[in-house]
């Protein structure tokens, strides 16, 4: 079989890539190994919803048009939205076809998968950037008394014992899983490493409007100092919630939540965690007020935003004593709970485009050690917004020009 593009990975990204494609009139496919945004469907916890306001969730031609533009969208709304995104552009997608090899040859690639092989002379990387959880070897020395989840396998509070949880990770995912099972009658103790404290509401706005009106979300990544660090820094700590409140360490402390240091490995069942809570935290303060003077200089310029007074969150509390130590054999912890993050997954990619990591090589989304292949979905791909849906917009707009001019070098040549 044969085409000019495939685009593998019918998410967000992927169909967003597809839809400019048809518009250039590129004649492409859309690979998915499961259904139409599989990774939402089944990768995510059960009460998930995404930390960006439902105005900002847009694709190219399609944007929110429902009644609560303020709110954040559920995970089966996310899945509706991205479903009816691709009824609308009519995106030739490929389900249930597993690609489980991709190489170079001498006029593109061979997308090889379980349902026969494509040749191509363009191929976009869209499987998504959290397809495997990031689960740290001391995990191996875990007591077997000791049941173990990732974010990927965790769906509720239910399906945990009734012993207490240890959660591992402090950024978006291990702020809302701690804060949903805290709620639940377990107890939840709650191990802090680095994390970006941000308040859901700042002068009465929503936080990402201040991130989208001040421009700083448009920051291009050949203009970011850091952009390694950049593409690691944690998801801040924000939850969609309806009520649209703020979720910190001090909210979670008050709610119960004890609060430990960075997790720092295992001695005989024994768990060990850092002393550095206080730093952690007083870093994380100061950076988050570092971006609301930022916010509060633009508004000062601009005058965009009413008189509404600029003011500051209270510090981070630290507990007043610091736990170091705790005894995984005794069955006062019932469950861990790794929120360390992920990754993506490129075992199936035969293409020397692979740092030590396994994480792909790419100027912006462009493989430049492999012409005519291309990367979506990564943390600040392109833009700081690349992390989130809306940033699928911009990105695959211009990946999609760059794609078309390869397309001519070779037609030229």
């Amino acid at each position: 079989m044969r085409t000019t593009t495939v685009v593998i990975g019918a998410g967000h990204a992927g169909l967003a890539m597809s839809r400019h494609l048809t518009q250039r009139s590129i004649d492409h496919v859309v690979l998915e190994r499961g259904e139409l945004a599989n990774s939402w469907r089944t990768q995510r916890w059960d009460s998930l919803r995404l930390l960006t306001p439902n105005w900002q969730t847009r694709l190219p031609d399609k944007h929110y048009t429902g009644d609560d533009p303020d709110g954040y969208m559920s995970m089966p709304q996310l899945v509706d939205f991205i479903t009816s995104y691709a009824r609308l552009i009519a995106a030739p997608v490929h389900t249930g076809t597993t690609v489980t090899r991709v190489t170079a040859t001498d006029s593109g690639y061979d997308v090889i998968t379980d349902r026969g092989t494509w040749s191509c002379a363009t191929v976009v990387l869209a499987s998504g950037a959290a397809n495997i959880a990031n689960v740290p070897a001391i995990a191996q020395h875990v007591p077997l008394s000791v049941a173990m989840h990732t974010a990927l396998t965790y769906r509720a509070p239910d399906s945990l014992d009734e012993r207490g949880v240890l959660v591992v990770g402090a950024s978006a995912t291990g702020v809302q899983l701690a804060d949903e099972i805290q709620r639940s009658g377990r107890p939840v103790t709650l191990a802090v490493g680095e994390h970006v404290r941000l308040p859901r509401q700042y002068r009465r706005r929503d936080i990402f409007w201040w991130l989208d009106a001040a421009g700083i979300l448009d920051e291009r990544h050949d203009q970011v100092d850091d952009l390694v660090r950049a593409r690691h820094v944690p998801s801040p700590q924000l939850i969609g919630d309806p009520e649209q409140r703020s979720i910190d360490l001090n909210t979670l402390a008050d709610r119960g939540v004890q609060l430990i240091g960075r997790f720092a490995g295992i001695t005989d069942g024994t768990a060990q965690f850092s002393g550095g809570l206080a730093n952690t935290c007083t870093l994380a303060d100061l950076k988050m007020n570092r971006l609301l003077d930022t916010f509060d200089e633009w508004a000062q310029t601009t005058r965009r935003v009413e008189a509404i007074a600029p003011h500051r969150f209270e510090p981070t509390r630290i507990p007043s004593t610091r736990m170091l130590e705790i005894d995984l054999r005794v069955g006062d912890i019932g469950t861990i709970i790794w929120a360390t993050g992920c990754r993506s997954d490129y075992t199936w990619l035969d293409v020397p485009v692979l740092d030590r990591q396994g994480r792909i090589r790419h100027d912006g989304g462009i493989v430049t050690e492999s012409p005519g292949m291309y990367l979506l979905g990564g943390s600040v791909l392109r833009r700081r917004r690349s992390s989130y849906i809306n940033g699928a917009e911009a990105d695959t707009a211009d990946l999609s020009a760059h794609l078309h001019r390869h397309l001519d070098t070779l037609v030229s040549t």
